[in-house]
């Protein structure tokens, strides 16, 4: 197979994680037999310093007439002033607006060597495998902002939007993939208080009577960021809106223990996916070659499956991680090791490189 992949370092340690799951899709590419390009583009901050534009117009063309693209991360203290004109997260927002990624998908799984890096018991956090699947593009984050000066002072609105398809489409796109896992959807709302929620509630009702295999479940967003700390494995596929969503993944985040380990996949109608680890730019550690490199190459997995459709290729590089950790290597994020970057994806890629071929 033949695929163009476009690579957005970013700022931080983002170059440093994508060089890695680079390596990682190389060593697929050969054993496998496939051939990827890359291209390589500004995002961020540094897009920024190299052109005051977060997302600059090549990036973006670039991006639309890839197979897939893979992000590091974006931001930093020298771009941190709440007043600037432009931030590096402003970059992200357009990139998946401009994609028309409207899904983003964040798998939360436990390994049983890392049980004891997670803050929960490990009773809880034993076997948790589970899906959040954020809606990206409504909701608050994109309705209309201002501010106004008024006789009492000052008055700042935002504006929490939703159009029934686009609640229709993350729902549809939630319990098609819970047909391929333990069949449960937990949908997630505010719905006692918010008229955005239960329009969300009932579209959701709606949804569900399409696939009668899959189990649905509604749960208000407060309630579910308990059980998320009490009863993690209960849930299988947990589908909500923008906001709850960014505040619930970062959440279901912490229970493996390292914000480093978890990939994501921004994704819409097409193949096109932006696929990216969820942790930061993690300034203080750049250039040092300390950064866990496993959330990108697992999220460069991700890529492999959706935008390429290579499943069995993707099980490789998961399982490859999986054996790693199983024999014991770890950056110094997982329980204190002292694997550098590189050194905990040459651990990968000799994994990688046991794996059956395509023909075996």
């Amino acid at each position: 197979m033949k695929a163009s992949i476009v690579l957005l370092p970013g700022d931080g340690v983002g170059p440093e994680v994508v060089a890695a799951a680079r390596a990682v899709l190389d060593g697929v590419a050969t054993r496998f037999g496939h051939q990827f390009t890359y291209d390589t583009h500004l995002i961020g901050g540094i897009a920024i310093d190299e052109t005051g534009d977060p997302l600059p117009a090549a990036t973006l063309e670039a991006a639309r007439a890839a197979d897939a693209v893979l992000l590091g991360a974006v931001g930093g203290p020298k771009w941190d002033d709440p007043n600037a004109k432009t931030r590096p997260e402003k970059g992200l927002l357009a990139i998946r607006q401009g994609l028309g990624l409207y899904a983003n998908l964040r798998p939360v799984q436990s390994y049983p060597e890392l049980v004891a890096s997670s803050p929960l018991k490990p009773d809880r956090i034993e076997g948790v495998n589970l899906l959040v699947l954020r809606e990206l593009t409504g909701g608050l984050y994109f309705g209309k902002q201002y501010r106004e000066q008024t006789e009492r002072g000052l008055r700042v609105v935002d504006t929490l939007e939703y159009m029934d398809f686009e609640i229709r489409r993350v729902i549809r796109l939630a319990c098609s993939l819970a047909r391929g896992r333990r069949k449960k959807v937990t949908s997630v709302d505010k719905a006692n208080v918010l008229e955005s929620s239960r329009l969300w509630r009932q579209i959701a009702t709606e949804v569900a009577r399409d696939f009668a295999d899959v189990t649905l479940e509604h749960q208000l967003v407060d309630s579910c960021a308990m059980r998320l700390v009490t009863a993690p494995g209960s849930f299988d596929v947990l589908v909500t809106e923008n906001m709850f969503g960014d505040i619930l993944s970062d959440e279901a985040a912490v229970l493996t223990g390292s914000l480093g380990m978890l990939p994501s996949a921004s994704l819409g109608e097409g193949r096109l996916g932006l696929y990216e680890p969820i942790h930061g730019s993690a300034p203080d550690i750049a250039g040092k070659g300390l950064a866990n490199p496993l959330g990108t190459i697992l999220s460069a997995a991700m890529l492999l499956r959706h935008s390429l459709g290579l499943e069995r290729e993707a099980q490789a590089v998961e399982a490859a991680v999986a054996g790693a950790l199983a024999k014991g290597a770890r950056t110094r994020d997982l329980g204190g090791g002292s694997l550098s970057t590189q050194g905990m994806t040459e651990a990968v890629l000799a994994e990688l490189e046991a794996a059956p071929t395509a023909s075996a």
